[in-house]
């Protein structure tokens, strides 16, 4: 059963002064003038804390106080960047459980989510200690006689990263740790249903850079709502915009980004699938749907959406499939013993009602019955049963995004089938196929299969790991984050030529004699 304080959470992470979730600083980005909005748990309904909501005035200090502190920043050699990074990783393990346990309560996902995303944010950081060595550009020969031709990597300078709800601080984590190394700095403004998590990792981030002597506008929080994210996205102080979101959102940050010709990473919707082949092992297969569709209740753009089942696996995975929900244990996110919490709030819930409305209009056949549930436990409002339907790929439900546990199953009867059912929707993020045939497999892979940003085999379509590059294609916005050469977004790139001679060739054998 659930035995967190959450009052001893609040007191460990420094968070609470005098009940305000807050406090007013240079780097972060409160005045006088904020406003104040009361914080709720969709766990039990209760209030948290009050947090101040930042001004126009105050994002306008806080990018004078972040440009001040890179002109500082980026004259620290990468491998000491790195230093502070490593030091903000280990902090991160000295409060991993009171921290995973915050960001369970605030947002509402299971206790081992949450621990698992804090140790995401030590991995990232793990990562970016050894990319502070490894920031590499490249060296050519040169078309003439006694030159010298390489390219380098220069920090970008600000980089503003706007977060989601659904994992509050490992994105933030994914971007920061990333842009430090390279010699940026960063202003974040997290989703204004999850501020006290970024509040949180605020105070590490500053205990660590005051504890060397660094300018603490290195890491600047300005917690806002949507007038925050647009005054972000149109600023040219910004050079990069980290946006996570919905598709609706990205396209506007995009747009009003792209309007200044500045540089956005957008990590959008999912309508994630998993094939699940004739040759597919069932018992391999049935633990990956389940938590894929049902972890995070169904709150994750890795979350799996569509079941894509070979017509020959169609009734005897459907039963399976049909038994494990109904084992389903559903309540308190910090009781280890339940799978499923909450939805972030009362309006999450109602999309999740209109989409399960909207799948019966169109023709879809209820398999496992969904519903919004009352009573002990689930006092909040926000718990909702794991539903699935039985629909074609083409309704126009199937082929929005609704941030739900809602689980469309289909059959297919070649594996050509199945690529095109998968890569049939607007979205490209996550995907996957469950088989034991290779010939099956490395089609799924090619450049023939699918068409995502991640195309997994015997995995689920959630759960990536931070040494691949994260994001998808299509209408999910074409970013990469995380491991891999991600990091080179945040970074501009410049080509060296030296002339090490005594005359002055021009290239391509150009002659200009004076």
């Amino acid at each position: 059963m659930n035995s967190i304080n959450i009052t001893s959470v609040l007191e460990e992470l420094h968070i609470l002064e005098n009940n305000e979730a807050w406090s007013t600083g240079q780097n972060w980005g409160a005045g006088t003038n904020a406003s104040s909005k009361t914080i709720f748990s969709p766990v039990d309904g209760k209030a948290i804390a009050n947090v101040l909501f930042a001004t126009r005035d105050d994002f306008d200090q806080v990018i004078k106080t972040a440009q001040s502190a890179f002109e500082s920043w980026r004259l620290l050699p990468a491998p000491k960047r790195g230093e502070i990074v490593r030091q903000l990783g280990e902090e991160l393990r000295v409060k991993k459980k009171a921290l995973g346990a915050l960001v369970s309560y605030e947002m509402g996902k299971s206790l081992q989510e949450g621990l698992g995303e804090v140790q995401e944010m030590i991995d990232i950081c793990d990562f970016a200690v050894g990319l502070s060595r490894q920031l590499y550009g490249l060296t050519m020969h040169s078309e003439r006689s006694r030159h010298r031709m390489y390219e380098q990597y220069h920090p970008l300078g600000l980089v503003g990263i706007i977060s989601a709800f659904n994992f509050p601080v490992a994105v933030w984590s994914w971007n920061a740790a990333l842009a430090w190394v390279c010699g940026d700095v960063c202003i974040w403004k997290p989703s204004e249903k999850t501020p006290l998590t970024a509040i949180a990792c605020q105070k590490i981030a500053a205990k660590v850079l005051a504890a060397n002597g660094i300018d603490e506008g290195v890491s600047c929080l300005i917690i806002g709502d949507r007038e925050i994210g647009e005054l972000m996205a149109n600023d040219e102080r910004v050079p990069l915009i980290s946006a996570t979101g919905s598709t609706r959102m990205g396209k506007a940050v995009g747009a009003a980004v792209g309007q200044r010709l500045g540089r956005s990473l957008l990590e959008l919707g999912g309508n994630n699938a998993i094939i699940i082949s004739e040759h597919a092992d069932l018992n391999i297969a049935l633990p990956g749907v389940v938590f894929g569709a049902v972890g995070t209740a169904g709150q994750r753009c890795t979350t799996t959406r569509r079941l894509i089942i070979h017509e020959s696996a169609y009734e005897e995975f459907k039963t399976k499939l049909s038994a494990a929900y109904a084992q389903l244990r559903i309540g308190d996110p910090l009781d280890e013993l339940n799978h499923v919490g909450p939805l972030i709030d009362k309006d999450a819930v109602q999309q999740y009602q209109n989409a399960i409305a909207k799948a019966k209009e169109q023709g879809a056949k209820i398999l496992v019955e969904g519903g919004v549930l009352e009573g002990d436990g689930f006092e909040s409002g926000c718990y909702v049963k794991p539903a699935i339907f039985e629909a074609e790929n083409h309704f126009e439900i199937v082929q929005h995004e609704t941030f739900a546990p809602i689980l469309y199953i289909m059959k297919y009867k070649t594996i050509e089938d199945a690529i095109a059912l998968q890569n049939g929707v607007p979205q490209g993020l996550s995907s996957s196929i469950m088989t034991t045939n290779l010939r099956e497999a490395e089609k799924f892979l090619s450049h023939a299969g699918s068409d995502c940003g991640i195309a997994n085999v015997n995995i689920g379509t959630s759960g990536a790991e931070i040494g691949g590059a994260f994001g998808g294609e299509k209408e999910t916005g074409g970013g990469r984050e995380s491991g891999s050469d991600a990091w080179k977004v945040y970074m501009r790139r410049q080509t060296n030529t030296i002339n090490y001679g005594a005359d002055l060739p021009l290239a391509q054998g150009i002659k200009f004699d004076l």
